[in-house]
């Protein structure tokens, strides 16, 4: 994920205007850090820090959010958590191969039948959601990269297993750290042989993600918590693609709180961190803590309904306390920078248990396969082990009309059977999240053929659809495009050249104009905090990541990449699109392209990888 690392609290250029092609100009101002919001807020809540923050860590014209003024290299945080002294469970390097491994475009249309949970199995899924996918190497240095994408590739998000007991891995059911570098599991606590089967059908485990802000904020500063979130997203997504390779579906345990999350992965061990009341520099290895962020029940398809009680469950997990954890969490880093506005907003969004949060299994909705031969005949496995982000694109390549179409429906949260009307995710991935879409796209479009370059909006959420033409500008067409499918609900804005504009909102990026398209992802904002509470803002940014997350597999299985940029001038975006106020804001933007590969930095195998912390 490509995220540009200024250096920040510095001034750039002033603002100029942005020429908005065969609109109007907007005049030469001073693009605020902030956008007034008429949330009816305390000023000391939860809703309140995180309007806060969001506000504060804007990018604009003037100024960047803050962060460092330079990188501090002898600090670089170790991207690899272990658990000194926890027994180290190898998993299979690479999983055997599938003896018929479904086509990539095919899950989509219906999951194949599951495979029992076994040792090959659960490596498999990690293999091809969370591991190493390569390392890369030029000169003095060397890397690693992983399936899951990552901001700046510092990889924030920690993930754990809670499982019944699996041949050759356990024999009793057992909570596990994964430790993708060595792609083997840390067996932190066993528990009782009941507890999933309680609550959870036959052959149901769980997958549980962490974060360590320290990690992002290292390089990012105050801006490290929006990316961070990006990244749960894009695990939640690589999670669900990989379990839907081996016929599992995946749902989001949402009702559970933020202290059940912390007992069920065994982040007790962690002491409580006082912050402190402003930025600061020294030796805090308490802020290498890992806050919970989600769990994630992984089920066989076919299952049925079932319901979660969540009263019972987190009961149960409320006994986790007393296990027998093991191990002890690496350091990561000598010194550290304490980023307080990203410890008091983690604090605000807190979720509490919510028993009454019901739990749903929907059918499988199937997402319309339009152009088939848009795609190159590649495997899951294939398509999300190929996946890189891309550094620069060519400027070259020109997308054909209907792979764009195709790339979009596979966008879509409820899939396109019978003319369905968007808004509940009920397709692959987006099945997994537990609230209707509140994420849209507009659309930059430079190179596709047979489609006018310009301004275009992919509205994910019909319901939002009239309040979107009532924030937009008032002429915007909103009209559908030539030869779109009737169930994409794409609308022209206007057209004309806006690769310029896509760079200059983007950071000054040039990959974002010289793709076949960019995107900017805009959330229903203040309604949605304000209907559900300040724990849905992450969970915005979890929607952008499983988002991108398909961008970036869609790319790939076409034949080109993608990569997601973290640094664009947040209301440069919202002037753009006419936008005022909170209602809707930008909080993801994203590239798709053909890239243009460094000949200088050679690949090499992700494992047996090198004998280094990188």
């Amino acid at each position: 994920m490509l995220l540009f690392s200024p250096k920040f609290s510095r001034s750039t250029n002033a603002p100029y205007a942005l020429l908005l092609p065969n609109i109007r100009s907007i005049p030469t101002m001073s693009f605020s850090s902030s956008s007034p919001s008429t949330l009816p807020l305390q000023q000391d809540s939860k809703e309140a820090q995180v309007l806060k923050y969001h506000n504060q860590t804007k990018h604009s014209f003037r100024n960047y959010a803050r962060g460092p003024h330079g990188l501090d290299w002898a600090n670089q945080p170790n991207p690899f958590r272990r658990f000194d002294s926890a027994p180290l469970v190898p998993l299979l390097h690479p999983p055997p191969p599938d003896q018929t491994p479904p086509p990539y475009s095919s899950v989509f249309l219906n999951l194949p039948p599951p495979k029992p949970v076994s040792k090959s199995t659960i490596s498999q899924l990690f293999f091809d959601s969370l591991a190493i996918s390569a390392w890369k190497t030029t000169g003095f240095s060397t890397w690693s990269l992983r399936v899951n994408p990552s901001s700046g590739n510092l990889h924030p998000t920690e993930s754990y297993i809670i499982a019944p007991a699996i041949d050759s891995v356990s024999d009793s059911a057992f909570v596990a750290h994964y430790a993708p570098k060595e792609h083997s599991l840390e067996v932190r606590a066993e528990i009782s042989s009941g507890f999933l089967l309680k609550f959870f059908p036959k052959d149901s485990f769980l997958i549980g993600f962490s974060s360590i802000f320290w990690r992002e904020a290292w390089k990012y500063g105050e801006r490290a918590f929006r990316y961070c979130n990006h990244d749960v997203g894009h695990a939640i997504a690589a999670v669900a693609m990989a379990a839907a390779e081996l016929g599992w579906d995946v749902k989001i345990l949402d009702g559970l709180g933020f202290e059940d999350l912390k007992k069920l992965m065994g982040l007790e061990i962690y002491p409580e961190f006082e912050i402190p009341a402003r930025p600061v520099k020294g030796k805090f290895p308490v802020i290498e803590f890992e806050h919970p962020d989600c769990v994630l029940v992984v089920f066989p398809n076919g299952a049925g309904e079932f319901s979660v009680n969540y009263r019972e469950l987190s009961s149960a997990i409320s006994r986790f306390s007393e296990l027998n954890w093991k191990g002890k969490p690496n350091v990561l880093s000598r010194e550290h920078v304490c980023w307080d506005i990203i410890y008091r907003t983690a604090e605000a969004v807190k979720k509490p248990l919510m028993i009454e949060h019901k739990f749903s299994v929907h059918p499988f909705h199937s997402s319309k396969l339009f152009s088939e031969n848009s795609y190159k005949g590649l495997t899951v496995s294939e398509v999300v082990r190929k996946r890189r982000s891309a550094v620069d694109m060519d400027g070259v390549h020109v997308m054909q009309r209907d792979t764009f179409y195709q790339m979009l429906l596979h966008c879509l949260p409820s899939g396109s059977q019978n003319g369905v009307k968007q808004g509940r995710q009920l397709a692959l991935p987006f099945r997994v999240l537990s609230w209707d879409s509140e994420v849209h796209a507009v659309l930059f479009v430079h190179k596709v053929a047979g489609l006018p370059s310009g301004l275009y909006f992919l509205v994910r959420n019909e319901d939002h659809f009239d309040d979107l033409k009532k924030s937009t500008r008032s002429n915007f067409k909103w009209a559908k495009p030539d030869s779109c499918p009737d169930d994409l609900p794409l609308y022209e804005l206007t057209r004309g050249d806006f690769q310029e504009l896509a760079e200059r909102v983007s950071c000054h990026q040039d990959i974002a104009s010289d793709g076949c398209f960019s995107l900017g992802m805009v959330a229903h904002f203040e309604r949605t905090l304000q209907n559900k509470s300040a724990w849905m803002y992450p969970r915005l940014f979890w929607e952008t990541g499983v988002l991108g997350q398909v961008l970036y597999l869609e790319a790939h299985a076409v034949g080109i990449s993608a990569t997601g940029i973290g640094c664009y001038f947040d209301d440069a975006v919202h002037e753009l699109l006419g936008l005022t106020g909170s209602s809707f804001q930008s909080l993801y933007h994203f590239t798709v392209g053909s890239p243009v590969l460094d000949k200088r930095i050679m690949s090499l195998p992700a494992y047996p990888g090198p004998a280094i912390d990188s």
